[in-house]
């Protein structure tokens, strides 16, 4: 399951999520988003976890904790509509 962390004080570090996560299970990665032109984390990112019972309990556990001075959000990931797929049919619609 995919897991989205929000709300990360721009000085956490991806160990410190993985070690955060860790005790739920195994944690397959995490990514740090950052800003491509400062690399300075946008204060998000993503975890895998395979175990989906696992990653609930995570998620029910770790939301709304304080780390390093910010509260954070964790939630199931969305995942992204596929835009070339969506912009394919979209065409065949109009055809």
């Amino acid at each position: 399951m995919k897991i989205m962390i929000r709300g990360l004080s721009r000085l956490t570090t991806e160990q410190q999520i993985l070690a955060l996560l860790a005790p739920y299970g195994l944690v397959h990665y995490f990514h740090l988003v950052m800003d491509p032109v400062t690399n300075n984390s946008k204060g998000f990112g993503f975890a895998f976890m395979p175990n989906p019972a696992q990653a609930k309990a995570a998620i029910k556990s770790l939301n709304g904790i304080e780390v390093d001075g910010q509260k954070i959000r964790v939630k199931k990931a969305e995942e992204k509509p596929n835009t070339a797929a969506n912009n394919l049919s979209e065409a065949k619609k109009n055809d």
